[in-house]
């Protein structure tokens, strides 16, 4: 089987296994206790990690907090931000975000926005209607451009006098549209608003700079680029007086400088650090890889009547190929089982596994979203493997 999935998940580095596998085995001290060579090399590792990571980001050391992956980061920042601007600032209470984000941004405001409690949404079945609840936040969702863009022009529209935060995913994880999110911080910037951006798809794959680009904050996963699953962080702007106040997410002990109690996981930590270093060493090289490999599929796909891209235009991350298999007996769902054993696809996120994508109805395609394939590539994708996917595709569409 070869592996098409990679917006869910990149197969783990050797060199990345290899870095963690001493703190599994013999360096297995906890990094907060003191004194003895076990907790201080853990210790070091970890601070090792957090610069590589840093590094990769463009931030400083001391603006990275490691999270269990970007879900938990968005989750923190977004919550962590609103409460303590609405409780301890200057009590601005709304939120900005698109249509077209990740589930873990869209039902976070969601949730502040009082829609929902839980990720499936019990409340219509247990109540008969949708109950809604005042927690003294409010959300608006944004619409986004016939290519899942987020613009500008939209969200300046919906700011008003409470608004605290706007959150804009940087390339989207379902269609691959880079939206203009530098241009959205510096609007953010020009009203005292704070900026948010889920950098997970970005991450390793384009060059980014979290301080140049305005950010204040900004969520990633290490499983994004060939490091474990189960690790992340949040980025958290600092100044000559260190981190604006945030409320915890995590309440307990003061590791990660208070903002997240609990135990590190030494051996994630490291997993990322080196998933960090190794992509940034090998940024040039894999990025050209994936503009090399999209182009040729992309050209491939030019072939087949009947398929078409979501997002043709330019504004698309290489290697996230959404297409649409517009034939009137297909089904998406269908197709994947059937070719299985040959390669791994996706409708779209895993985070929506069970429902029809909601992005792809914001695009304007709620009518053909069973018709639709999302393809991702990774760095060991080869030549070979783009001319099977190309095969399967032209003899079973």
């Amino acid at each position: 089987m070869i592996y098409f999935d990679n917006s869910a998940t990149s197969p783990v580095d050797e060199e990345v296994l290899e870095a963690m596998l001493p703190y599994l085995r013999e360096e297995y001290g906890n990094p907060s206790s003191k004194y003895y060579c076990k907790a201080i090399n853990a210790h070091r590792a970890v601070e090792e990690a957090r610069s590589h990571v840093a590094k990769l980001l463009g931030a400083a050391s001391e603006e990275i907090i490691f999270t269990s992956g970007a879900t938990e980061s968005t989750n923190f920042i977004i919550k962590g931000y609103m409460d303590y601007r609405r409780y301890y600032g200057d009590g601005r209470n709304h939120i900005i975000t698109s249509v077209a984000e990740h589930k873990a941004t869209l039902n976070t405001c969601k949730y502040l926005n009082g829609e929902l409690y839980s990720n499936n949404d019990p409340t219509v079945s247990l109540f008969g209607d949708k109950r809604r609840v005042d927690r003294g936040y409010e959300a608006t969702f944004v619409d986004v451009s016939n290519i899942g863009e987020i613009t500008t022009e939209a969200v300046s529209a919906a700011i008003k006098p409470n608004t605290a935060m706007i959150s804009a995913i940087y390339a989207n994880n379902e269609i691959g549209t880079v939206s203009d999110v530098k241009s959205i911080a510096a609007l953010c910037k020009k009203y005292g608003i704070a900026f948010h951006s889920d950098l997970t798809q970005a991450v390793g794959k384009v060059s980014l700079d979290v301080h140049d680009m305005g950010f204040d904050y900004a969520s990633c996963s290490a499983h994004k680029i060939y490091g474990p699953k189960g690790i992340g962080a949040a980025y958290l702007k600092s100044d000559m007086f260190g981190i604006e106040p945030i409320t915890a997410f995590m309440h307990g002990g003061e590791q990660e400088s208070g903002y997240r109690g609990g135990t590190l996981a030494v051996h994630n930590i490291v997993g990322f650090g080196k998933a960090a270093e190794i992509a940034l060493r090998d940024a040039k090289k894999n990025e050209k890889h994936l503009i090399e490999l999209d182009k040729l599929l992309v050209a491939g796909l030019g072939n087949v009547p009947e398929i078409s891209l979501t997002n043709p235009s330019e504004k698309r991350l290489p290697g996230i190929v959404s297409i649409l298999v517009d034939k009137r007996d297909f089904n998406n769902e269908r197709f994947i089982k059937k070719v299985s054993d040959e390669l791994a696809l996706s409708t779209g996120s895993a985070c929506s596994a069970g429902e029809p994508s909601y992005v792809i109805k914001a695009i304007g395609l709620e009518k053909q979203v069973s018709k639709v394939i999302r393809i991702t590539i990774n760095k060991y994708t080869t030549e070979e493997d783009m001319q099977v996917l190309l095969s399967v595709l032209k003899e079973n569409i």
